[in-house]
């Protein structure tokens, strides 16, 4: 297990001494980071929404913008002052640049003598730099990287984006009503994995952001901005802030071992109320920053002389996800959904040695229906109790 983040404003195990950032050194961050080659990405308003695109510049960053957040529910919601990263996640996560919805993995040709070539897909290596990474999904990329960088199904695809990554991460100072980042230990403070990280403050001495290096080419971009030392004030403000996030989280998962839990829970009578509701569109896996599945489609053009394979995402709620010889074997609503949530929250322990949920909250957001999995969790708790208790 990785050794506990330190808190907002300490400098241990980095290195480097932390620093501060007004707005001009923010888009000047950005500006050193597109000097460099590198695609920045980050958040802006777009269609009503908070999403993840490139930036040019930081003031494209949605300043004065918030979210409301439930299940089945999102909405922009305008500030009273000028935060810019005071929103929790949005409907995006960084899966989305570096585990694409659609990859091709090699195409073939058929030539005029009848011979067949085929051509496997150069996957170019990424320079993107992310801004805005918030806690959680510093660690949900963590995540993704234990299962498609490590072992003998190494995604090649997902390697070369991720390889040259720059990770900008975004301490919470304002968690969502739906975020459980706290019972996941995945924030709101910034783990390890970042090579810069940032608090915002944003108070009577104006607005600003404590900054500290993770790595050393964190460090020399930051060096290479207009900044000053880090001064008591600022340090105090922005602990407090992140620790004052972590006591007021929208939702919480049940005091308990979860991967117990679900394990003695799959005869639970739970699982038939949640499937009376669920819709098994997949919505929470696309959503889901750690979901990882992907099947393979082939095409070919009118001529039937060239063909593509393509990888594309899929969920353990299609049917044919689990279709062997004879139909499927998790046919039934009740069963995909106690597939997907006893292997996000149990049995992703066997296979990659952590939850495989880091409390963003996007499926409860985004599940049409507004299935909650803290809910959940918290009723198969319960009744794993009331069966415990003496008649």
């Amino acid at each position: 297990m990785a050794a506990a983040p330190p808190p907002a404003g300490d400098t241990r195990d980095t290195g480097h001494t932390d620093c501060v950032l007004d707005l001009g050194g923010l888009d000047a961050l950005v500006q050193v980071l597109r000097s460099r080659g590198r695609t920045v990405v980050g958040p802006t308003v777009r269609d009503d929404a908070i999403v993840l695109a490139e930036l040019e510049s930081a003031a494209e960053l949605p300043y004065g913008w918030g979210v409301e957040l439930d299940g089945g529910h999102y909405r922009l919601v305008w500030r009273t002052d000028r935060a810019a990263f005071a929103h929790s996640a949005g409907p995006q996560s960084w899966k989305n640049h570096l585990l694409p919805q659609r990859v091709r993995q090699w195409s073939a040709d058929r030539g005029p003598d009848g011979e067949l070539r085929v051509l496997p897909e150069r996957h170019e290596p990424g320079r993107y730099a992310f801004l805005g990474v918030r806690p959680c999904d510093l660690r949900a990329i963590a995540i993704q990287d234990r299962v498609l960088l490590g072992g003998r199904h190494r995604d090649d695809a997902y390697t070369a984006r991720r390889t040259g990554a720059f990770l900008i991460a975004v301490e919470c100072t304002e968690p969502g009503e739906t975020c459980f980042c706290v019972s996941m230990d995945a924030g709101p403070a910034a783990g390890p994995g970042y090579d810069i990280a940032l608090t915002e403050v944003l108070d009577e001495a104006g607005h600003r952001f404590l900054a500290r290096a993770g790595t050393p080419e964190g460090a020399d971009v930051l060096a290479g901005l207009p900044r000053r030392a880090a001064d008591p004030a600022t340090r105090r403000t922005a602990a407090g802030a992140v620790e004052s996030a972590a006591a007021r989280m929208g939702r919480t998962m049940p005091a308990t071992d979860l991967r117990t839990l679900l394990a003695d829970s799959l005869d639970a009578a739970r699982w038939n109320d949640v499937a009376a509701r669920c819709l098994t569109c997949g919505n929470c896996t696309m959503a889901c920053p750690t979901c990882f599945c992907t099947t393979t489609e082939d095409v070919t053009d009118l001529t039937g002389d060239h063909a593509e394979r393509w990888s594309r995402w899929d969920s353990c709620y299609d049917l044919d996800f689990s279709a062997l010889h004879g139909g499927p074997v998790r046919e039934s609503g009740r069963s995909r959904y106690r597939q997907w949530l006893t292997h996000k929250l149990g049995t992703w322990h066997d296979q990659f040695d952590s939850s495989g949920c880091v409390g963003c909250g996007r499926c409860i957001v985004w599940c049409p229906v507004g299935i909650d999995l803290t809910e959940e969790a918290h009723a198969l708790h319960q009744e794993a109790r009331a069966k415990d208790r003496p008649a």
